[in-house]
């Protein structure tokens, strides 16, 4: 056998197959540490089944946009970081799985004292490969007005160290040498889920939790434990009403609103909703147990239902409409006025075209063009208006990958209960967030639309 530096060559894992075995180990953890998780990924792989047998026109545009054998699998994750370190680090941890910091959304203004990025593939074919994305938060001890509270929470978060040396070493090795190879990506795997899993020992005492929790329940969340564990892990529902009216079969409480916009035959955007997070006893350091009113209470199952990705006229026609249903009707989270409010968001948003073509028309959302099979015929240097005009091209939606701030935000607080004493002010930073993060978050319009412009070259090139 050949000792020939070539030989010994090890052959590296793609980054789309390190995030693929990385959300699945994170599946079957969560499985096991939040067992109504498991129920409700049963449920929505068993609607979405059903739902594909049914819709077909709908089945033909995912079929162009996306790998449809894997639309059951859970699609993002959430984590809470308190200090910059841990956010630069995950930063380097994501890379490697292909995945890179999109967007930035202010949380402050819904009264939740983060600011996040989603950590997702951009690619087009990696997107198709393995969606998966962690939207990812990092804690504004800034905004807590209590001097003493907010330097006993920093003084606590600057001591702990939430990777390791293992976690430390495998992304050194992983950066060092460009990949990893078959064997060392299960070693990388392991050790990442690792910090996310739960932890039922507090890292500080039963007293100061309790001041934490009344400054507001995410800080105690952040601060009280080792490490960040995942707080929820969501599979994508094609009917969201359906397996929504279906969540207390398996034993847990669903959110009462689901946030975003209303049931469309055209879906856009994101809708989400959730059962509502599981309560857990924790040990203190004093040894103290936690009696059943401070039971913390933070980790949850969440369901999406993603569409038509809108461009910068479209959000701006979404956002408009949703302010207007809110100055009508605001969802209330015991879901007293549901009918009401959903009756209202229903009426306002009948002025946002439920057409794809009209949608199209009006570059109210993003398309992908592909030719249509069989047909080769056109006018030498058509525009691609022309081309889909004559039925040569044809459009399906590209499908919205990133978040809704009110969306995140209002599954934030159905699962936080009372916000606590201080109202947080809107308070964006995105200059500060970037500087935490050690790089600069993607803008998701330009990715859409370049998304939307290859396609369209391709068509072109196609028909020249």
């Amino acid at each position: 056998m050949s000792n020939s530096p070539a030989s010994q060559t090890v052959t590296k894992v793609s980054k789309d197959q390190i995030r693929k075995k990385f959300s699945s180990a994170m599946s079957n953890m969560y499985r096991k540490e939040v067992p109504a998780y498991g129920a409700l990924l049963d449920l929505v792989i068993e609607s979405n089944n059903n739902f594909l047998e049914n819709e077909t026109a709908l089945v033909e545009h995912l079929k162009q946009v996306e790998n449809i054998a894997d639309l059951s699998e859970q699609r993002h994750g959430a984590i809470r970081l308190g200090k910059a370190s841990e956010l630069a680090m995950m930063r380097r941890i994501f890379a490697i799985m292909g995945m890179y910091p999109v967007g930035y959304y202010d949380l402050s203004v819904a009264n939740v004292p983060v600011h996040s990025t989603a950590f997702r593939p951009i690619a087009g074919e990696s997107v198709r490969n393995n969606p998966f994305r962690v939207f990812t938060s990092l804690l504004r001890l800034e905004l807590i007005e209590d001097e003493n509270l907010r330097n006993q929470a920093q003084d606590i978060l600057q001591r702990r160290d939430i990777f390791g040396t293992k976690v430390r070493e495998m992304v050194t090795l992983a950066e060092d040498n460009a990949g990893l190879s078959a064997e060392q990506s299960e070693i990388f795997v392991a050790a990442i889920v690792s910090v996310f899993r739960w932890h039922s020992e507090a890292a500080i005492s039963s007293d100061l939790y309790s001041q934490l929790l009344a400054a507001h329940p995410l800080v105690a969340d952040v601060v009280s434990f080792k490490g960040p564990h995942i707080n929820h892990l969501t599979p994508r529902a094609l009917d969201i009403d359906e397996v929504q009216g279906l969540i207390h079969t398996t034993g847990a409480t669903a959110k009462a609103v689901i946030e975003g916009p209303p049931r469309r035959k055209c879906p856009i955007l994101l809708r989400q909703t959730a059962f509502l997070a599981i309560k857990e006893p924790v040990t203190f350091i004093n040894g103290e147990q936690q009696s059943n009113e401070f039971t913390h209470a933070a980790r949850f199952g969440e369901i999406e239902q993603r569409g038509c990705a809108l461009t910068a006229k479209g959000r701006g026609l979404y956002d408009e409409l949703l302010n207007e249903t809110r100055s009508l009707a605001r969802p209330l989270n015991d879901g007293s006025n549901l009918n009401q409010y959903t009756a209202q968001i229903a009426a306002v948003f009948s002025k946002f075209p439920d057409d794809y073509l009209q949608m199209q028309q009006q570059q109210l959302g993003y398309f992908k063009y592909s030719v249509c099979e069989g047909v080769k015929e056109s006018t030498a240097n058509s525009t691609i208006e022309q081309l889909l005009e004559q039925g040569l091209v044809r459009i399906d939606p590209i499908t919205y990958e990133d978040f809704l701030p009110v969306s995140a935000a209002g599954i934030f607080q159905s699962n936080l209960g009372e916000q606590g004493e201080q109202d947080f002010s809107q308070n964006p930073n995105q200059q500060q967030f970037e500087q935490d993060l050690g790089a600069s978050v993607a803008d998701e319009f330009s990715l859409y639309q370049q998304i939307e412009s290859d396609s369209i070259a391709d068509c072109l090139q196609y028909y020249r």
